[in-house]
């Protein structure tokens, strides 16, 4: 791909575009939010299909299990939005190394779906969780490479001390695959910049409680998460993954601030390589808290 051809496809889409959410929706709270998001914001973003990502922490026994979990979890989101999209089952491990592929539903759809794409037109890809899904279907079909767009929220900020952010860490080998396979590659990290995006217990009550049963459902979810981990009474929580879908709503830089930077890959040891060999890719650097807060309230209860 050329660089003309690389930069259009760094910006912001223009027009209607197709997506595909790759996310760990049981992993926490964040992914639900973001996945009514994206299936709200119909005017502009058409979801064709939906991967349930691998996790393996307090919620789950394994990979395998947080994949199924999420699987199951999506189909509630989706039941409690009144959507019908397909959703398909991702890896049950991470990669063994960086030339293997975890074989599953969701990377194979990948794979048949994207090579119906072109650089002129791409397949958006936004991914919430460990990388694992997406950077199979690159080993198993290296050319479609050419026919997406990848926008992860998954590491930490460049000036943050380590790279040991819960998506990055799962699958470091997947992170590398996928940054290194030439696709254009949009990051959003966490720690340093989408830490930013929080919400706290009375905004919930005030723009959400008794706005539909998704409202309420993600209200007394992420009240019930926060008290688990919390022990004080006052708490902000992080709903990260809403950024990586608003990345393509991000008209005018109106949410979000991102610069063009050279690819960093990440290091075993959780940190970036910082050698500048890496292709061109877009970089998020801040996010416009207030105004993402407000689109994503009055898209979640559009679904009352």
């Amino acid at each position: 791909m050329n660089i003309e051809k690389r930069l259009k496809n760094l910006s912001v889409p223009n027009g209607k575009i197709d997506v595909v959410l790759d996310t760990d929706t049981y992993n926490e709270i964040d992914d639900q939010f973001a996945l009514a998001y994206l299936l709200a914001s119909k005017e502009k973003l058409n979801t064709k299909a939906i991967y349930a990502a691998p996790f393996f922490n307090s919620h789950s026994i394994s990979p395998e299990d947080g994949m199924k979990k999420s699987y199951n979890e999506i189909l509630h989101i989706l039941d409690l939005t009144n959507e019908k999209k397909e959703v398909f089952k991702g890896s049950k491990t991470y990669l063994p190394d960086e030339k293997t592929p975890v074989l599953s539903d969701a990377a194979q759809n990948l794979c048949k779906l994207a090579a119906n794409y072109s650089p002129e037109n791409p397949l958006y890809v936004v991914s919430i969780g460990a990388i694992t899904n997406i950077a199979s279907a690159l080993i198993l079909s290296p050319e479609i490479s050419e026919n997406i767009v990848i926008v992860w929220l998954g590491g930490h900020a460049r000036h943050y001390h380590d790279t040991k952010e819960f998506n990055m860490k799962q699958d470091i080998a997947a992170a590398r695959v996928v940054m290194k396979s030439g696709a254009p590659f949009v990051q959003l990290p966490c720690c340093g910049v989408v830490s930013s995006f929080t919400v706290s217990e009375p905004e919930l009550n005030y723009w959400l409680k008794g706005k539909g049963a998704l409202a309420d459902y993600l209200v007394e979810s992420t009240v019930n998460e926060a008290v688990k981990f919390t022990k004080s009474k006052t708490w902000t929580r992080c709903i990260w993954d809403v950024a990586a879908v608003a990345w393509l709503l991000n008209d005018n830089d109106r949410f979000m601030l991102s610069s063009i930077e050279k690819t960093f890959l990440p290091t075993y040891d959780y940190h970036y390589a910082c050698d500048n060999s890496g292709e061109l890719m877009r970089y998020v650097y801040y996010i416009r808290r207030d105004v993402l807060l407000d689109d994503l309230i009055n898209k979640i209860t559009k679904f009352n």
